[in-house]
């Protein structure tokens, strides 16, 4: 069974620095993306970020880009996403989401909330 556990959200103020931790477990391929969504009362859920262990290729949102940076330990099975100048509209709970291409099918961590107060 896929796991995803997360880790590392918190309250900061704006300007401020946190990072947070997805580790996976319960597959051996090597062949996934793995990367974060967020979601802020109110508002559906949206893509942040994403990392393809295959190749090494890395996406980011718009609205992130440059203030955020994922990276994998591929060895752990473990995405982490540096999130720096943390802004009030960055405020959302996070999850971890993993996706196999082959068969397709994805998971989800249980979301760890950020907070950025003003």
């Amino acid at each position: 069974e896929v796991q995803l556990v997360e880790s590392g959200g918190g309250l900061v103020q704006a300007g401020g620095s946190l990072r947070l931790s997805c580790a996976a477990s319960g597959f051996t391929s090597n062949d996934y993306a793995i990367g974060w969504f967020r979601q802020a009362p109110g508002k559906e859920r949206e893509g942040v970020s994403c990392s393809s262990v295959a190749d090494g290729s890395t996406q980011y949102a718009a609205s992130v880009q440059s203030r955020f940076t994922i990276s994998t330990n591929n060895a752990k099975n473990t995405v982490y996403l540096q999130m720096n100048s943390l802004k009030p509209e960055d405020t959302a709970v996070y999850y971890c989401n993993v996706y196999f291409p082959i068969p397709k099918r994805d998971y989800w961590g249980q979301g760890t909330q950020v907070t950025v107060s003003s």
